[in-house]
């Protein structure tokens, strides 16, 4: 018999940052396994922080 996942059934996105960043591997392994899974949610994850990084150094004079 196998065991089913929980999940809350809200999004496959959730399931997946569950799956790869849940254990004890480095956090580099792990975001590196789900970007292979999800490439285009990693770019845009990527995209958002670079935009948070620009409009933080832009602010300083």
């Amino acid at each position: 018999m196998t065991t089913a996942t929980q999940t809350n059934g809200k999004t496959k996105l959730t399931d997946a940052f569950r799956d790869h960043f849940s254990g004890d591997a480095p956090l580099t392994e792990k975001a590196a396994g789900f970007a292979k899974a999800r490439p285009w949610t990693s770019a845009a994850l990527a995209g958002v922080a670079a935009l948070a990084v620009l409009n933080t150094v832009r602010g300083r004079g």
